[in-house]
C-alpha cells in the first residue's frame, strides 16, 4: 500500500508544479519598461527636447499619468537635494510643477504611441543636472524611471552634426568621382587626336608614293606607242602570181591567181 500512496503523492506534486509554470508563464508581466537617452547636450537660450518613450502590455487609458522630475548638479541650486516635479500629466491634462519651470516646460508627446516627451524653451545654465522620466499604466504601475543627464553650453562646445560630417563625405566623393571623369575624357581625347594624326601621317606618305608607278606605266605606254604602228603607215606590199599548173613557162590568164600581202612589221 505504502508505494502507491508514494506514487501518487508524487504524481500529484509533478501535476501542481506543471500547472502553476504554465500560470506563471501565461500571466502577463506588470512591469512597465521606460526609455530615455542616457545624455543630451543643448545649446544655451535655444529649444531642446527630451525624449522618452515607455512599453506596456496594458492598453492606455485615461488613468495613464507622467510624471518628469529634475535634480540640479550645481551644489548651489535649490533643486539639488532631491528630485523636484517639474510637469504631471494625467487624463489628457498637463499640470506644470515648479515655478522655475512653470513657463518653460511643454509636452510634445503622444500618449497613445507611448510617447511622453518634453521641451525645454528655452535652455539655460542652470538646467544643468538629471531628468527623470516615470510613467504609470495601471495595472502597469512598477518600473524604473529613465534618467537623462541635461548638459547646457555655449555653440562652440556642441559636437558637430553627424549630418554635416555625411553631407561633407558625400560632397567630397562626388568631386572625386568628377574629376575622375573629366580625366579620363581629357586622356580619350589625347588618344584619339593622336591616332587621327598617325592615320593623316601614314596616308600622306601613300598618296607621296602612289604616283610613280603610274610614272612607270606612262612611259611603257609612250615607248609602246613610238615603236608599234601607228596610223595608215604599212609597209612595202609585194604580189606574187602563182602558176598551178606546173609549168614553169606557161601562164593561164584565166586561172585563179593568189596574191598573198607580205607586210614588213
Amino acid at each position: 500500500m505504502e508505494p502507491k500512496w508514494s506514487n501518487i503523492i508524487c504524481k500529484r506534486v509533478l501535476l501542481a508544479g506543471f500547472t502553476l509554470c504554465l500560470v506563471l508563464a501565461t500571466t502577463p508581466s506588470s512591469a512597465i519598461d521606460i526609455h530615455a537617452a542616457s545624455e543630451v547636450m543643448m545649446q544655451n537660450g535655444t529649444t531642446g527636447t527630451l525624449r522618452c518613450t515607455f512599453k506596456s502590455s496594458e492598453v492606455v487609458s485615461s488613468s495613464t499619468s507622467v510624471t518628469w522630475s529634475f535634480q540640479s548638479s550645481q551644489p548651489d541650486n535649490q533643486f539639488s537635494k532631491a528630485p523636484y516635479t517639474i510637469f504631471y500629466f494625467s487624463n489628457g491634462k498637463g499640470f506644470p510643477g515648479h515655478i522655475e519651470f512653470k513657463d518653460r516646460v511643454q509636452f510634445i508627446g503622444d500618449i497613445n504611441k507611448r510617447d511622453v516627451s518634453i521641451q525645454l524653451n528655452p535652455a539655460q545654465f542652470s538646467d544643468n543636472g538629471t531628468f527623470f522620466c516615470d510613467v504609470k499604466n495601471p495595472p502597469d504601475v512598477t518600473g524604473t524611471p529613465a534618467r537623462t543627464e541635461l548638459r547646457v553650453v555655449v555653440k562652440e562646445s556642441l559636437p558637430q552634426s553627424n549630418t554635416a560630417i555625411i553631407v561633407g563625405a558625400v560632397s567630397g566623393v562626388l568631386l572625386l568621382l568628377v574629376l575622375i571623369a573629366v580625366a579620363a575624357c581629357v586622356a580619350m581625347r589625347v588618344l584619339h587626336s593622336r591616332h587621327e594624326y598617325e592615320g593623316c601621317t601614314s596616308l600622306e606618305s601613300v598618296s607621296s608614293q602612289a604616283p610613280k608607278p603610274r610614272k612607270k606605266v606612262e612611259s611603257s605606254l609612250e615607248v609602246s606607242r613610238t615603236t608599234g604602228p601607228s596610223g595608215p603607215l604599212q609597209g612595202p606590199v609585194i604580189y606574187a602570181q602563182l602558176d598551178h599548173s606546173g609549168s614553169k613557162t606557161s601562164f593561164h590568164k584565166n586561172e585563179p591567181v593568189v596574191y598573198a600581202d607580205i607586210r614588213k612589221n
